[in-house]
């Protein structure tokens, strides 16, 4: 009999560990430099996770390598719940067809728990470089000038920004020279003094430099017009049919991360999404709230590599 008891004792374990979660503090890993729309997003979401479960909630900023330095540590953690990653369309898509040697399987090796937010990449310029109103006179400017002569900036190797802009060329029939940069605040730094004067980054990265009237937006990159932004056209319908890129960002566990820490997590993410203040927050960046089920986020992350895969071959895009 006390046998007995000893072995229901020690099966219970697990469970009750898992049940007690959190206990100590979680640590939300950031892929990203501080300040750009990932980042706001871990930010506003661990703020409000840390009042719900008691437990603070550090956002974790490991930046380099187009977000392999950030992911690979979640990826030899421990998946006792105590380190998340904030993945992006980036690092836990876009870097599958851009690295051979990653030490990981993005599509297999962790746990999905939630897409969080969903928006489109812009299109924008540098007025003073390049002076076009609109994207036809911009891809007439571009096609008139001496192929590799205008450079297009990017928030490092393997960035949304970088696989937008080669799909941008691809598409457009124009060749640009790609230049990288450490995140998202350096890139539109970039673009507005000049030395990089065309990007297609996140919205949310790019609409502060837009309304001090230090770029021009051109384009969104969904494929019809956002609502935040409603005047704005689409490449789509500016004369590259079927163009289309989405910047997302969600939350993934180490792997074998227990799913009764998914399970605790899900239904705080989808009251945080209902808060008036979250939502006018993420708005305010540019942003759409796409809480999700883990299986949904898991396929947009295996739709993205198909995609970007494809590209990749077309252009012989490889690791710089």
């Amino acid at each position: 009999m006390q046998r007995r008891h000893l072995l229901a004792a020690s099966l219970a374990t697990p469970a009750l560990a898992q049940t007690a979660w959190p206990d100590r503090q979680v640590r939300l890993v950031v892929p990203d430099a501080p300040g750009g729309g990932n980042d706001i997003t871990a930010r506003i979401f661990a703020h409000h996770l840390e009042r719900a479960l008691g437990q603070p909630f550090p956002v974790d900023n490991r930046v380099g390598a187009g977000g392999r330095i950030g992911v690979e540590h979640v990826f030899r953690s421990p998946a006792d719940g105590a380190t998340l990653l904030l993945g992006n369309a980036g690092s836990n898509g876009i870097n599958a067809a851009l690295y051979r040697d990653l030490p990981y399987n993005l599509e297999s090796d962790f746990t999905p728990i939630s897409l969080l937010v969903s928006g489109p990449n812009a299109l924008c310029i540098n007025p003073r470089a390049l002076p076009a109103a609109t994207v036809p006179e911009l891809l007439a400017l571009l096609r008139a000038r001496p192929p590799g002569s205008v450079n297009y900036a990017s928030a490092g190797p393997g960035s949304s920004s970088h696989f937008s802009g080669e799909l941008f060329q691809a598409m457009a029939g124009v060749q640009l020279t790609h230049i990288p940069y450490r995140g998202a605040a350096q890139m539109g730094q970039a673009v507005v003094s000049g030395d990089a004067p065309l990007v297609i980054g996140n919205l949310v990265n790019l609409q502060g430099f837009v309304a001090r009237g230090e770029m021009r937006l051109m384009a969104v990159t969904s494929l019809t017009r956002w609502g935040a932004t409603p005047d704005v056209p689409t490449l789509h319908e500016s004369g590259l049919p079927g163009f289309e890129t989405l910047a997302w960002n969600g939350l993934f566990g180490p792997p074998g991360l227990p799913s009764a820490i998914g399970g605790r997590l899900l239904p705080e993410l989808r009251r945080i999404a209902t808060l008036p203040d979250v939502q006018e927050r993420i708005a305010s960046i540019g942003g759409q709230l796409v809480m999700s089920e883990p299986a949904v986020l898991a396929t947009r992350v295996r739709q993205d590599i198909a995609k970007w895969r494809r590209l990749a071959a077309q252009a012989n895009i490889r690791a710089e």
